[in-house]
């Protein structure tokens, strides 16, 4: 008798241990037992330090909570180990979905992989893998679009002549090869503009500005300018002003400071990327994936740029354009 009421004690102990390791988030409702992880929705991107990547982050959490679930928000850096590292996390948090902006269209496919190993689908957002069938949807702006756009200002504002410089942004990043053929299937177009520098600066600013500044030392008849992406262009125009030289700057996101910079005649042009849009589409889709055990949307998925001037500067916010 007392070894039965011992082992009853210590089956009463187990599950007592079982419901306090339970959330206390959980939201499912019904006995059927669907785990409180499957709630979660954990939300990774580069650092929100840059705006654009932040606008992505709070249009996903913001739409995920909107739709019943939990979020978790983490942010890689750029550097793939880390972002190994959160994507183990969501693994191990069981987590229903997974918004990734990655660090690497190569370095993110074995991890991504492994999250699909796991029965936890994976949303791109803003960069492509160059591989398929691992992410359940890439969802890309459309940087060959956006960049013709781009390329098509720029060579206006120079009056389709003259010295020009490139930044391009991570080598790693397919966005920054796809942007840069983008500018040049049209600058190439025109005899009289000629590229005499083309660096990376790694989407990064004061980069862009070290950089910059030693282009403008080597090449005083530059006139303009073309960045990879907003980032850039602010460390270029930095430059620019630190040189008090009238060169024309042209980026591509769409950024707040980018858009003002605009309306003070500074920077002449950006092309808008729709960070929160995309992102809502993921969150949308992984929503229907989570619900119906498929996706509803083709893997590769592209939405169309805006290219933002003086003209509709003033109607730019968070990286959209309206149009009342």
């Amino acid at each position: 008798m007392f070894r039965k009421i011992l082992l009853a004690a210590g089956t009463a102990a187990v599950l007592a241990l079982a419901a306090c390791g339970s959330s206390s988030d959980d939201k499912s409702g019904d006995s059927g037992s669907t785990p409180a992880a499957s709630k979660l929705i954990v939300i990774i991107t580069p650092s929100p330090d840059n705006v654009f990547f932040k606008a992505e982050q709070d249009a996903a959490a913001a739409q995920a909570k909107k739709l019943g679930y939990e979020t978790l928000v983490l942010s890689h850096d750029d550097d793939p180990t880390k972002q190994s590292q959160e994507i183990d996390t969501a693994i191990s948090r069981k987590a229903a979905a997974i918004i990734l902006d990655n660090a690497g269209a190569d370095a993110s496919v074995a991890a991504i992989q492994r999250a699909k190993d796991a029965k936890i689908p994976t949303f791109l957002i803003d960069r492509e893998i160059n591989k398929t069938d691992v992410a359940v949807a890439q969802i890309v702006s459309n940087n060959a679009q956006g960049a013709g756009l781009g390329g098509q200002e720029f060579a206006k504002l120079m009056g389709n002549k003259g010295e020009y410089a490139e930044l391009t942004g991570k080598p790693t990043d397919t966005n920054a090869g796809v942007r840069s053929q983008g500018y040049h299937g049209v600058l190439d177009q025109f005899p009289d503009l000629k590229m005499v520098a083309q660096q990376s600066a790694n989407w990064d600013q004061a980069e862009a500005l070290q950089k910059t500044q030693t282009i403008l030392q080597a090449h005083p008849n530059i006139k303009g300018i073309i960045a990879g992406n907003d980032t850039m262009a602010l460390g270029a125009w930095a430059a620019v002003q630190a040189a008090k030289k009238d060169i024309v700057v042209v980026g591509f996101d769409g950024s707040p400071d980018v858009v003002s910079s605009i309306l003070k005649n500074g920077i002449k042009a950006t092309v808008l990327q729709p960070a929160s849009k995309i992102s809502e589409m993921a969150v949308d889709q992984a929503d229907a994936y989570i619900k119906n055990g498929k996706a509803d949307q083709p893997e590769k998925q592209s939405v169309d740029c805006v290219l933002v001037n003086p003209d509709n500067a003033k109607q730019v916010n968070n990286f959209a354009v309206t149009t009342s």
